[in-house]
């Protein structure tokens, strides 16, 4: 049981035994094709713990924070590796990764493309999907830095790519060890399966505006994401709220380098305030059936995303 405080943004989470708890774990069942289909069908997320190669994903950390160190973003005293905040970038919402030297990291970090595009991913993926796979050509990379602000509100997949194949999965994974103290993912129990947040939440598209609103030209331009309605792409900013509307238990557990958590597009998850002075490195990766349409935002050598390429103006 985890009993401990959590936080998400500075407001305490229940942690009893009816609102909070851990992941259910599928390791007994990673190699079952059938078996991990009906799971996820089940609960929304697979958890597998020591999937990936631990070596290789300890690889990648290690590039990713040698970045880091020569932006600056590391302190110099510490070990590389522990990844431990410089005194300038403390309790600051710093995203090393809005670096122009870090734009394009994934490319050139060729042990974090193998984890995330190469061997014991993509078989997992093609073992689920019984079907070749399809990856995004974007990476999400997450650097948590001790700043409440940091922290991922509660929200599902889909409303930032729901133009493809709704069977789209995404992969997070951690680049390191990641106790809860630490302000790993957490996901929102039974949250899959509940059709009025599907109907009403789950259909909106963040990159659509309406061309009779102030802002309307302001998004063409590229000078706003999103109108002001679409709350980035949020269900809610208070993770401790949203558990208590739509039910169930927040799950997590204390993360490991080479675990792999895969969730739908309609789970509901949010990640809590990272509480140690170290950066929390993760990434968001995205996989589908090969034969199935993908959303054009997330495709080709240099993805549009949410840029003005991607929006679709109506009237409201």
């Amino acid at each position: 049981m985890l009993t401990e405080a959590r936080y998400h943004r500075g407001v305490p989470l229940e942690t009893t035994d009816e609102t909070f708890g851990p992941l259910r774990v599928s390791a007994d069942i990673a190699e079952n094709g059938p078996a991990l289909r009906r799971r996820l069908a089940e609960d929304g997320y697979l958890y597998l713990p020591g999937y990936l190669d631990r070596e290789l994903v300890l690889e990648a950390r290690r590039g990713e924070l040698q970045l880091f160190h020569d932006l600056g973003y590391l302190d110099p005293d510490q070990p590389l590796m522990d990844g431990v905040i410089s005194e300038q970038y403390r309790g600051e919402a710093a995203n090393p990764y809005g670096e122009p030297e870090l734009q394009k990291s994934t490319k050139r970090n060729q042990a974090l493309r193998n984890v995330l595009y190469d061997g014991r991913m993509i078989d997992f993926y093609r073992m689920l999907f019984e079907e070749k796979v399809r990856a995004f050509d974007f990476t999400w990379h997450r650097a948590k830095t001790d700043s409440q602000e940091t922290a991922s509100n509660p929200h599902c997949d889909i409303v930032f790519m729901g133009r493809g194949s709704h069977r789209l999965c995404t992969s997070w994974t951690p680049l390191g060890d990641i106790p809860t103290e630490m302000g790993g993912l957490i996901v929102l129990e039974g949250s899959s399966h509940l059709d009025h947040v599907k109907s009403t939440y789950g259909t909106l598209d963040v990159d659509r505006y309406c061309t009779n609103y102030d802002d309307a030209a302001e998004i063409e331009e590229g000078t706003k994401v999103w109108q002001d309605w679409v709350k980035n792409g949020a269900y809610n900013n208070n993770a401790f709220e949203t558990r208590q509307e739509l039910g169930g238990r927040w799950l997590t557990t204390d993360y490991a380098a080479g675990d792999l958590l895969v969730f739908s597009m309609f789970t509901m998850h949010a990640s809590m305030d990272n509480h140690t002075d170290r950066f929390r490195l993760s990434t968001d990766t995205r996989y589908q059936p090969a034969s199935e349409p993908v959303d054009e935002r997330w495709i080709g050598d240099e993805p549009i995303a949410h840029g003005p390429d991607g929006k679709v103006g109506l009237i409201c």
